[in-house]
């Protein structure tokens, strides 16, 4: 393709979603070709750079996906689960790559993206940083050093308004530390703890959630042994690092085959 990819952001009135319109508008290798908002929206209709506060941009917001993304290439999404869903069905029906940034997904939710990946390739990972991605690999080679002597906690930070716990980044660390285990997530995780809880369970991998202020996003994977610990951390101050990974998932995306991918194929951390 000679032509820069036209990119469509889903939740384009969203904190998220201005961001990824910013990001697009300002690189030389994507163009902004459509802009998605939900049905009923005060923006609908108006041209999206207006709608911003800015110069018009010639883009109008839309309700209707399918007409958008007949005009892009790649889709950028940090929506809600159920609107992902249907994005992704839409997606695969105009052959698209579909970026999915959107977290709080369930098990079910994230096996039913299946049918649409046959069709269209799927970017999807709790995190699109760089950072982040490294600290995901880290901790699976750590965990895998270290024996059930060691405990494990993944510790999150957010903003006020972020409405999911734990955070698709936790979730993917968490998964990261079970698989450098051998084991199931789902079998040793401990998200919550009130009360007269008990002594802590061998091997169980515990999640702490705090929520407060403008936060961006603060990790911590703790590996508490006796005598010594060790702390992975990464920290985000600026949320365009997640805008801008998204954007480098759907050029790399243009050309691959139909499928489910994460940022570890992106950034070939895999």
């Amino acid at each position: 393709m000679t032509e820069r990819p036209g990119i469509v952001v889903t939740g384009a009135s969203g904190r998220m979603g201005q961001m990824l319109v910013r990001t697009v508008l300002g690189s030389d290798k994507a163009r902004l070709v459509g802009a998605v908002e939900r049905a009923g929206h005060p923006w609908l209709g108006q041209d999206l750079g207006a709608a911003m506060g800015g110069a018009d941009l010639g883009v109008t917001v839309t309700d209707d996906p399918l007409e958008a993304f007949a005009k892009a290439q790649a889709v950028l999404d940090f929506t809600a689960p159920a609107a992902t869903l249907e994005f992704a069905r839409i997606a695969a029906q105009a052959r698209v790559v579909h970026v999915i940034g959107t977290t709080g997904m369930s098990a079910e939710e994230i096996a039913a993206l299946e049918p649409a990946s046959r069709h269209a390739v799927i970017v999807r990972a709790g995190n699109m940083s760089l950072g982040v991605n490294l600290l995901v690999k880290l901790t699976r080679m750590v965990s895998a050093a270290l024996d059930e002597d060691f405990d494990i906690e993944v510790i999150e930070a957010h903003h006020n308004q972020k409405v999911d716990a734990p955070s698709g980044t936790a979730l993917m660390l968490g998964e990261a530390a079970a698989e450098g285990r051998g084991v199931a997530l789902e079998d040793v995780a401990d998200r919550g703890r009130d009360g007269i809880t008990g002594a802590r369970k061998r091997g169980d991998i515990g999640f702490t959630a705090i929520r407060g202020g403008d936060i961006i996003g603060e990790h911590d994977v703790v590996f508490a042994g006796a005598g010594e610990r060790l702390t992975l951390r990464h920290v985000a101050s600026d949320r365009s690092l997640f805008a801008k990974g998204a954007l480098r998932a759907a050029l790399w995306g243009q050309g691959q085959k139909p499928g489910q991918y994460d940022m570890m194929d992106v950034l070939g951390l895999n």
